[in-house]
C-alpha cells in the first residue's frame, strides 16, 4: 500500500471510511484485555512453584555458617543469597546487600537516605536549594514517579538505540552541582529495549561530576532476561569499570528475582562499593534486624547456582518470546509502508516501544481503550507524564494469551492507521483554508468621502 503521506485528500478520506467499519467491529467484541504493566503470565508464574516445595516444614533452615533463617540477625542477607545475587549481577558477593521482594524499594530508601541524611557525609538535599535529576528518555514511569514524588526537578536525556546521549549527560552533571543523579536501565531498557554499549558504560565510569554524591542509579533489572539463546545483548560491568576509572563510590546498582521467581515474593539487591555500603548499613541497622532469610534460603535451594537460574530463564524466554515475535509480524504485517510508526525489536526484557506520529499517540491509546485494550497511558514513559511529542507507547506483550494479543495487536495497529488517517486529514483541510486564504481577492476599501 502507498504510504498514507503520499495520499491525496480523497484517498485519505476513502481509507477512513474503510478503517472506521473495521474499528466498530473491534468495538462490538467487547473485549477487556489489560496490556498497561509488564507482567509475567500465569505460565511463568508456574515455573517457579517449586519455590513452595523448596523449604517444608522438616526442612534444614541452616545457613553453611551456621545462621538459622529463621532467627533475627543477618543485617546484609545469608552468605548463600550474596553468591547467587552476585552472580546474577557479576560482582563480588562482598559488595552486595540482600534486601526484601522489591528492588523499586530500594530505590526509593536510597533517595530518601540522601534527602535527610545525605550521601556519606554529604549534605542532606532536603537542606538545598535545588535537587535535579537526569532521566533518559522514553523510560521507567517508576523510576520517574519516586523522582517527582520527592520533588526532585527531572531533566530530560535523549536515549539512543546505544544508550543516553552521553555528551548531554557528561556536559550537564559536569557543569551543575545540583545534578544528583540519573537514572539507568542499562540492559534491555524500559521501553525500548535497548542495551547500552561498551562506550556508553566507559563513558558513564568516567564522568566528572561536579557534585561529590552524584550517584549513577543503575537499575539492570532485565539482565539476564534473554529472548533468544545466540542473540544476546552483553553489558559490560560497571561498577568493575568505575573502580578501573577511578570512581568506585559512583554506582548503585540494582536488580531483583521479581521477573525471575514470583514479581511479589522475589528478593532484591544492591551492589556498590565498600564505602556506600558502610554508609548504607548505618542507616540500615535503624530501620531492621534484617529482610526475609527464610525466603532468600528458599531461593538458594530452589535454583542451587547461577546455572540453574540461567536454565530457569530459558523456560521464561521460551513463553514469552513467542509474543514480542508475534507483535513485530503483525506491526510489520499492518503498518510496513505506511509511514506512520515505527517499533524496536529488542533481545530480551519486557516491552516493546512504538513511536507514532507526533501528537498521535494519547489518541491511540484512547481510541484501544475504548475498543477494550488498557496500554501503558500515553506520556507514562517520560518525567511529569509529558511526552513532548506526544509519539511514544510502551507494549507490554508478557501477560495477555497469545489468542488475545494477536486481536489486541491487530487492534493496536487499526488504531494508529485511524488515529494518523484523521491526523492527516487535519492538516490537508488546514492546507485547504490557507489555500484559499491565499487566493481571496484583497478587499477594496473606499473611505466614504464625508
Amino acid at each position: 500500500m502507498k504510504a498514507y503521506v503520499e495520499m491525496t485528500k480523497e484517498e485519505l478520506q476513502k481509507e477512513l471510511v474503510g478503517l472506521k467499519k473495521e474499528y466498530e467491529k473491534y468495538q462490538a467484541m467487547e473485549m477487556t484485555l489489560d496490556m498497561s504493566r509488564g507482567k509475567p503470565c500465569k505460565e511463568q508464574l508456574d515455573l517457579s512453584m517449586g519455590l513452595m516445595d523448596a523449604l517444608t516444614s522438616g526442612a534444614d533452615m541452616y545457613c553453611d555458617d551456621g545462621t538459622d533463617c529463621r532467627n533475627y540477625g543477618v543485617l546484609g542477607g545469608i552468605q548463600e543469597a550474596k553468591i547467587l545475587l552476585s552472580d546474577m549481577m557479576e560482582n563480588n558477593p562482598d559488595n552486595i546487600i540482600i534486601y526484601g521482594n522489591s528492588s523499586l524499594n530500594v530505590m526509593y530508601d536510597s533517595i530518601s537516605r540522601s534527602m535527610t541524611h545525605g550521601v556519606m557525609g554529604n549534605t542532606p538535599w532536603s537542606k538545598l536549594d535545588k535537587v535535579k535529576w537526569l532521566c533518559p528518555v522514553p523510560g521507567y514511569d517508576r523510576h520517574f514517579g519516586i523522582t517527582e514524588y520527592f520533588g526532585i526537578e527531572m531533566i530530560n536525556v535523549p536515549m539512543t538505540p546505544t544508550g543516553p546521549d552521553m555528551d548531554m549527560v557528561e556536559k550537564l552533571v559536569k557543569e551543575d552541582e545540583a545534578i544528583k543523579g540519573i537514572w539507568c536501565v542499562p540492559k534491555y531498557s524500559n521501553p525500548q529495549g535497548y542495551s547500552y554499549n561498551d562506550e556508553t558504560v566507559r563513558r558513564f565510569a568516567r564522568l566528572q561530576p561536579a557534585a561529590k554524591d552524584f550517584r549513577i542509579y543503575w537499575d539492570n533489572a532485565y539482565g539476564i532476561h534473554h529472548l533468544y539463546d545466540r542473540n544476546q545483548d552483553y553489558l559490560i560491568e560497571i561498577l568493575a569499570e568505575c573502580k578501573r576509572a577511578g570512581n568506585p563510590d559512583m554506582v548503585y546498582k540494582f536488580a531483583s528475582t521479581s521477573k525471575i521467581t514470583f514479581p511479589g515474593s522475589g528478593i532484591a539487591a544492591l551492589a556498590t562499593s565498600s564505602n556506600n555500603l558502610d554508609d548504607i548499613r548505618s542507616q540500615m541497622k535503624h530501620q531492621t534486624i534484617g529482610y526475609d532469610k527464610v525466603n532468600q534460603l528458599r531461593h538458594v535451594r530452589f535454583f542451587g547456582d547461577i546455572h540453574g537460574m540461567v536454565e530457569h530463564m530459558r523456560k521464561h524466554a521460551d513463553i514469552i518470546r513467542p509474543k514480542f515475535e508475534i507483535v513485530e509480524e503483525v506491526f510489520a504485517k499492518n503498518l510496513d509502508g505506511l509511514g506512520i510508526g515505527t517499533w524496536t525489536k529488542p533481545n530480551g526484557g519486557y516491552f516493546i516501544s512504538f513511536e507514532t506520529m507526533d501528537g498521535c499517540a494519547k489518541s491511540v491509546v484512547d481510541h484501544c481503550k475504548k475498543a477494550g485494550v488498557k496500554l501503558t497511558d500515553a506520556g507514562a514513559t517520560f518525567p511529569y507524564h509529558k511526552d513532548p511529542k506526544d509519539s511514544n507507547i510502551r507494549i507490554a506483550p508478557t501477560y495477555p494469551p497469545v489468542d488475545d494479543l494477536k486481536v489486541a495487536a491487530n487492534l493496536f495497529t487499526l488504531c494508529v492507521k485511524l488515529v494518523s488517517v484523521e491526523k492527516l486529514l487535519s492538516s490537508k483541510t488546514g492546507e485547504d483554508i490557507k489555500k484559499l486564504d491565499a487566493e481571496k481577492p484583497e478587499e477594496v476599501i473606499v473611505e466614504k468621502k464625508k
